[in-house]
């Protein structure tokens, strides 16, 4: 009897979180920000995951810099989500972005915000 008491915290907790809405227990995606003047802009960023690692490689083809940041999402739900500092990609630039999870990956994407020129 005492088990059951011991547990019933437990139980309601559980409860309480699969209940909420997917949208108020994640964290919100980075929206890319897009230049107000017409120019070209955006690198073109090529992600790869591999097991617990994701590398991206972003080539800016264009004259305006891109600030790029390569976002993690891990698949456990105690693995905790990874967003790294902004990168300056200039013109006819490759750069290289990596993170990792402790476990699996479950999605990654770069965000794009437009640089100094």
């Amino acid at each position: 009897m005492r088990l059951s008491r011991s547990l019933a915290p437990v139980t309601a907790a559980a409860a309480l979180v699969l209940l909420l809405p997917y949208q108020a227990s994640s964290h919100a995606r980075v929206q890319n920000a897009r230049p107000t003047d017409g120019q070209p802009f955006g690198a073109e960023c090529r992600v790869r995951i591999s097991g617990s690692h994701v590398v991206a490689h972003c080539h800016n083809p264009y004259v305006r810099t891109d600030r790029v940041s390569l976002h993690i999402e891990c698949a456990r739900w105690w693995d905790i989500d990874t967003d790294s500092a902004p990168v300056d990609d200039g013109p006819a630039v490759t750069v290289r972005l990596a993170g990792r999870c402790w476990k699996e990956v479950g999605g990654a994407w770069v965000s794009h915000r437009p640089g100094e020129i």
